[in-house]
C-alpha cells in the first residue's frame, strides 16, 4: 500500500511539473508581454529596436530603451509611433546596405 502511494504522488509531481512547463512555452519566448504601450515621450528614448517574428516568438516586438535608468520599454506594434520607429529603422538598415 505504501509503494502505491509513494508511486501515485511521484507520478502526480511529475505531472504537474511537466504541465507548468508546457504553459509556459505556450506563447514562445517574446520579451514583451501583453500588447505594449500606445507611445513614450521621444526625448526619453535613448534606442529602439524592432524584433521579427521567428521560431521562439511569433509576433512583432518593438523595444525602447529609455535614457533615464536604461529602462526598456515594449510598445504595441499596431501604434503609429511603433510604426515610425519601425519605417525609421527600416530605412536606415536600407540605407545602410546602400551604401555597403
Amino acid at each position: 500500500m505504501n509503494r502505491k502511494v509513494t508511486a501515485i504522488a511521484l507520478a502526480a509531481i511529475i505531472w504537474a511539473t511537466a504541465a507548468q512547463g508546457f504553459l509556459m512555452f505556450k506563447q514562445g519566448r517574446c520579451l514583451c508581454i501583453g500588447p505594449g504601450m500606445k507611445a513614450v515621450k521621444m526625448a526619453e528614448i535613448e534606442k529602439a529596436s524592432v524584433i521579427y517574428p521567428s521560431n521562439g516568438c511569433d509576433k512583432v516586438e518593438v523595444i525602447v530603451t529609455m535614457k533615464a535608468h536604461k529602462r526598456q520599454r515594449c510598445l504595441d506594434p499596431r501604434s503609429k509611433q511603433a510604426r515610425l520607429i519601425m519605417q525609421a529603422i527600416e530605412k536606415k538598415n536600407f540605407l545602410r546596405r546602400q551604401n555597403m
